[in-house]
């Protein structure tokens, strides 16, 4: 893979339990993104911290989540924290093969029940780097993805490529909708397969949830990850993309 392309992949990770009987997975989950190749990673719902799991589960990493399955694959990371409750936290968060140049977390909850956010980080060549979970209820999604146009025309110059991914909750494509008609980018597997991945049950993906959109890319491949294996992972699939950045920036 070139300093040009990248592998892409983005998963709501169950705060890293299987769906059905509650089985701590993280090194099965660690295990089968270091098999997808991906140089940048986009994960939703991984535990900061949890004093509770920390002392009933044996199994439960000594770092956090985010250092466990980074581990040495991806040396640089960032993490978001959104939900917070008495014993600990979880967010979203970004595993990367290249230094973060900067990064930072932006709430957008609007209901105290429902702890939302989006994590911006930017890399070499003005790479920036947005990874989502939305809310599940559609007005208070609209809400969220007009903050998140606002903060991309405050914060990313136009020319600069463009990365968000994440877990929409986004079924009925409201905020898709939203999304393309204010801001020029491509949704990777529309751009591919004519339309977004059903990535929702994993069990039996019907509803499309998981997106990832792009700015400054020439998309190469995007396919949702489907079989057995994957399922025992999440109630949502794994989307992966293969991008080739249109415009490198000339090293110095």
């Amino acid at each position: 893979m070139s300093q040009t392309d990248f592998r892409i992949l983005t998963l709501n990770i169950h705060k890293g339990f299987a769906v059905g009987p509650r089985r701590l997975v993280l090194k099965a989950i660690r295990e089968h993104l270091r098999d997808s190749g991906a140089n940048i990673v986009f994960l939703q719902e991984v535990v900061g911290q949890n004093r509770k799991h920390q002392k009933r589960l044996s199994a439960w990493p000594d770092d956090s989540q985010l250092e466990f399955l980074a581990d040495t694959v991806w040396t640089h990371h960032a993490y978001g924290k959104n939900s917070i409750y008495q014993h600990g936290h979880h967010g979203n968060a970004i595993l990367s093969k290249y230094p973060f140049l900067r990064w930072d977390n932006i709430d957008v909850s609007l209901l105290n029940f429902s702890q939302r956010g989006f994590l911006h980080g930017s890399i070499r060549n003005n790479i920036h780097l947005i990874c989502t979970h939305f809310g599940l209820f559609e007005r208070e999604r609209r809400q969220q993805v007009i903050q998140l146009i606002d903060h991309i025309h405050h914060n990313i110059p136009p020319e600069e490529p463009l990365i968000i991914a994440g877990d929409f909750n986004d079924w009925r494509r409201s905020s898709h909708r939203l999304l393309m008609d204010n801001i020029e980018m491509q949704e990777t597997h529309e751009m591919m397969h004519g339309r977004c991945a059903d990535t929702f049950p994993a069990f039996c993906p019907l509803l499309s949830m998981d997106r990832i959109y792009v700015r400054g890319f020439n998309v190469n491949r995007c396919e949702s990850v489907t079989g057995t294996h994957w399922r025992n992972f999440s109630d949502h699939c794994a989307l992966v993309a293969d991008l080739s950045l249109k415009n490198p920036v000339p090293s110095s």
